[in-house]
């Protein structure tokens, strides 16, 4: 279930219900995935322990996980989805679009297989035309950079449904969906004016990236919701990596009138920001708050736990097949589609409290 608002652009905003995982077990059970994964669907060749798989039954239990089953269990032939992606090595997003995808195609008996065509584009078409012999039931074009695409024309023509992850096509011929990332920033840096933060600092990715431009955007629309004065200098442009977060905090701090906040536009960076705090003798939350982005592994790990904003890369796989199959889309030449953003949720941890002292 989601719950959907129209924008005054004519865009949609789903805030997506989360479904419980397999992750979600192995974090109550006290164990890994991959042993969750063996215990529910009775893998054999496994010697788990007894008391490891009562652990795991009853943490599904408790949470309510419902196993989705194969589509060979319903008697009924597999089909096939196809997930064309450009990059997928690179990043543990695709990965995260994939798994959702996954997810909800065995709810209706589909299989689902996944592409890479690094941009080359003479690979790409071939691919295409691969995926497609293969007698899919959806085509699901994807990008690991939210951007705008040049979708191939042999696309237009198809006769199946096709929808856009990640991306979007500037004449919205085709079911899309991208991260709500002007929402994901308003929310970060409201987070921070909650907490009684006024001057909160902005650590970009890099300016070319339509997601870091959206999330400096949300930063300032939050900043003028609030009546603080935008300034310029607690803006600075990051890399997306964790020395450029640490320069960049450093500079911030030497202001003459620093932040008590600072808002990063991934983990990463965040991480930087910390060594850059912790190295010049301050305590974070203490002293200045930080909040990141992408709930990376790390964050759950720094000291204190990074609060952070999680990218909706699952939801949008999941969302992607559920429109792609609920019903046939019709022809790509004919209908305009409303860019559906999935919301980026806020993890609380303990990175943010109210400010103390100027520093």
């Amino acid at each position: 279930m989601k719950k959907s608002k129209t924008t005054p652009e004519g865009q949609v905003r789903i805030t997506p219900v989360r479904r419980v995982t397999m992750t979600d077990v192995a974090k109550m059970a006290g164990c890994s995935q991959s042993t969750v994964s063996i215990v529910l669907n009775n893998t054999p060749g496994f010697a788990i322990a007894r008391d490891t798989r009562e652990r795991v039954a009853k943490a599904a239990k408790s949470l309510g996980y419902i196993l989705q089953k194969s589509a060979q269990s319903n008697g009924r032939s597999s089909r096939q989805i196809a997930i064309i992606f450009d990059f997928i090595a690179t990043s543990p997003e695709a990965v995260e679009a994939i798994e959702g995808a996954r997810e909800a195609a065995w709810r209706s008996a589909h299989v689902v297989s996944s592409f890479q065509t690094m941009n080359d584009n003479k690979m790409e078409e071939l691919t295409l035309e691969t995926a497609i012999s293969n007698g899919v039931d959806l085509l699901i074009y994807a990008t690991i950079m939210t951007r705008e695409v040049t979708v191939p024309k042999l696309l237009y023509d198809l006769d199946r449904p096709v929808v856009l992850l990640n991306c979007y096509s500037s004449d919205r011929r085709f079911q899309s969906v991208i991260p709500g990332e002007v929402a994901g920033g308003h929310l970060a840096t409201r987070t921070l004016i909650s907490a009684g933060h006024q001057r909160i600092a902005h650590i970009t990715g890099e300016t070319w990236m339509e997601a870091a431009q959206n999330r400096l955007a949300g930063y300032r629309q939050a900043l003028s919701s609030a009546d603080i004065l935008f300034d310029a200098d607690l803006v600075v442009n990051g890399d997306w990596q964790t020395s450029s977060g640490y320069q960049c905090t450093l500079e911030l701090l030497r202001l003459d009138k620093p932040p008590t906040a600072i808002f990063c536009s991934n983990d990463r960076m965040a991480v930087g920001a910390y060594e850059a705090i912790k190295e010049l003798g301050l305590k974070i939350p203490q002293d200045i708050s930080v909040i990141g982005y992408d709930d990376q592994e790390i964050a759950r790990h720094l000291s204190p736990p990074l609060t952070t904003l999680v990218l909706p890369h699952r939801e949008m796989g999941r969302w992607a097949v559920e429109t792609g199959l609920e019903k046939d889309i019709p022809n790509p030449q004919r209908q305009q589609f409303p860019l559906v953003k999935l919301e980026c949720t806020l993890v609380k941890r303990s990175s943010v409290q109210r400010p103390r002292k100027t520093i």
